[in-house]
């Protein structure tokens, strides 16, 4: 089951990087911004639980869409742009098996657990 979610998420991952493509962004941004959405790791500092949450919200691709879409509706290039990073973050995560966390445990995902067992 997970060497199918990583191809659904690869397939994610090209159509993100398209979408970038035909948005006409420079790449350079691309690069600058990919890891953006891992500054939602912060919360752990507080506890699991907020960690989890932030890190959930900045890894949905309920978030990323929503997003992209309200920059649609505005033509707001910046949310495109956002929404668009926000897509190919998530999904570039879950090809390499960074799941959607659990509030117990950083290493506790949807997809199994990370890290050393």
């Amino acid at each position: 089951m997970k060497t199918i979610i990583k191809i659904e998420e690869l397939a994610q991952f090209l159509l993100s990087l398209f979408a970038f493509h035909l948005m006409g962004f420079s790449w350079s941004w691309y690069g600058i911004f990919i890891l953006a959405a891992d500054i939602s790791m912060l919360g752990y500092l507080a506890n699991t639980k907020l960690g989890a949450f932030a890190y959930n919200l900045a890894h949905h691709k309920g978030t990323a869409i929503a997003i992209l879409l309200t920059g649609v509706y505005f033509q707001s290039r910046e949310l495109q742009f956002a929404g668009i990073i926000l897509h190919s973050h998530s999904s570039l995560d879950k090809i390499l098996g960074y799941g959607l966390k659990y509030s117990d445990s950083f290493q506790n995902t949807h997809l199994g657990k990370i890290g050393k067992q």
